[in-house]
């Protein structure tokens, strides 16, 4: 939900070939997390469920590090934008219910908000408002650990602006999904946090997801970290600014139930769930599509504070899978595919972290601005003693390690770099892509 701080160049997308469906290999997913675990990778849990049947679950890592604390399958998490999905249920259930309507504007709602009378609900569930996104704003990160009530809300985002003419094209933005907590409130005239328990939760019997507040350990929650060397705690933000955007706590388990749920026509009506996943520039409306080989699936990912989730289900298969963390080196997409390629039949390999100690002058050779024909940025290539560092164009700069002669990786991103010092070129591999730089 809230402002990148790590590089990502590329959507993290599942890739592709003819696959079969087989039962969950556990010795190898344990295999996987054991790894992760005993190389201090990775921090989180996951679900995998067929048929509505769970098959596997597993959660490695700490809740909290300061007293060791370890996780497990029930410790919950922020899940950041999935929160989303759970917003536009209730948006939906409305619509059904004829208290609103996707296509009527939210002027009566928020007349300061610049375009309000051509703004539609339907444009803010599919984020093609053009209302301005305020996590990306450089002040977000000054007051996000500080309460706020709507109206302050509504004036950061009022004062934002729009990037766009509403309908004419789509780019996310939290700010819609905020606003849309607010137009629920206000026709249910009751809190987000009320209408989420009453609505979804209870009926579905999710032990564990709810709207957070502060981090209460004791209460199964876990703290977030992120990794320089060491694990760091990560600040909280206030859960108040958020809201439908990214507020939720919960766990794999019950984010499976929940998407099974969302597909089987226990939350919404079929019409509804046609509606909100039809995809138009790459959005629906509170979810998105997850290829991975011949499948389709649908999901969303979520980011906030240092906790990173994704969950994904395929209709035709009847398929989900769930992942939460609260501190990874290793990508959450990785581990994604590796299970969903276990479930499949599918090779993957366990990842073996092997490293390879260079001196400072070794690195020179690397050294310099990268560009390519088939991206619109530049990666500037310098060193920090005997670690060579990334940077792209408006981004974060980040560590590399070595793992082969003239290979390394960023793993946070699943960010592979070969460098061909001779021809003055470097390979970047991301998400399933390839693509070449040249030294300038």
């Amino acid at each position: 939900m809230t402002r990148k701080t790590t590089l990502i160049l590329l959507p993290a997308l599942l890739f592709c070939c003819n696959i079969f469906a087989q039962r969950v290999n556990t010795a190898k997913l344990d295999s996987l997390f054991q790894v992760l675990a005993d190389k201090d990778k990775y921090m989180g849990s996951i679900a995998i469920s067929a048929n509505g049947e769970l098959l596997y679950t597993k959660a490695i890592g700490k809740a909290d590090i300061a007293t060791n604390k370890p996780a497990t399958t029930q410790t919950e998490y922020r899940i950041g934008s999935i929160s989303k999905m759970f917003t536009s249920c209730l948006v939906f259930k409305a619509v059904e219910e004829h208290k609103l309507s996707l296509s009527q504007t939210i002027d009566k709602y928020f007349p300061a908000i610049e375009n309000a009378g051509k703004i539609t609900i339907g444009d803010l569930l599919s984020h093609r408002s053009g209302i301005h996104n305020f996590t990306d704003d450089e002040n977000y990160l000054t007051y996000n650990t500080e309460a706020k009530t709507e109206q302050q809300m509504i004036d950061i985002i009022a004062k934002g602006k729009s990037d766009f003419e509403p309908g004419s094209k789509a780019s996310y933005s939290n700010s819609n999904y905020v606003l849309l907590s607010y137009i629920l409130e206000k026709t249910y005239k009751k809190p987000y946090k009320e209408l989420l328990n009453a609505r979804i939760i209870k009926p579905l019997g999710l032990k564990h997801t709810y709207f957070g507040g502060k981090t209460n350990l004791q209460n199964n929650e876990s703290y977030s970290y992120s990794f320089t060397g060491k694990w760091n705690k990560e600040s909280e933000t206030d859960l108040s600014i958020p809201m439908g955007a990214g507020s939720v706590l919960s766990t794999p388990s019950d984010l499976v139930v929940f998407i099974e749920a969302l597909f089987a026509n226990k939350i919404i009506s079929n019409e509804s769930l046609q509606q909100m996943t039809t995809i138009k520039d790459g959005y629906g409306m509170g979810i998105f599509q997850v290829p991975f080989h011949s499948k389709k699936g649908f999901g969303h990912t979520g980011g906030i504070d240092g906790f990173s989730s994704a969950v994904a289900y395929f209709p035709a298969d009847k398929v989900s899978v769930a992942i939460t963390s609260n501190g990874g080196v290793y990508d959450n997409n990785d581990i994604v595919i590796a299970a969903l390629s276990d479930y499949y039949g599918m090779p993957y390999e366990i990842p073996a972290f092997n490293t390879v100690a260079l001196q400072s002058s070794d690195l020179d050779k690397y050294l310099g601005e990268y560009s390519s024909p088939d991206l619109p940025l530049k990666i500037s290539v310098t060193k920090d003693g005997n670690k060579l560092i990334a940077q792209a164009t408006g981004q974060s700069a980040f560590p590399l390690d070595a793992t082969e002669t003239d290979k390394f990786e960023f793993l946070q991103a699943g960010i592979k770099l070969e460098f061909l010092p001779a021809e003055k070129k470097m390979i970047l591999k991301q998400g399933g892509g390839k693509f070449t730089f040249t030294r300038n």
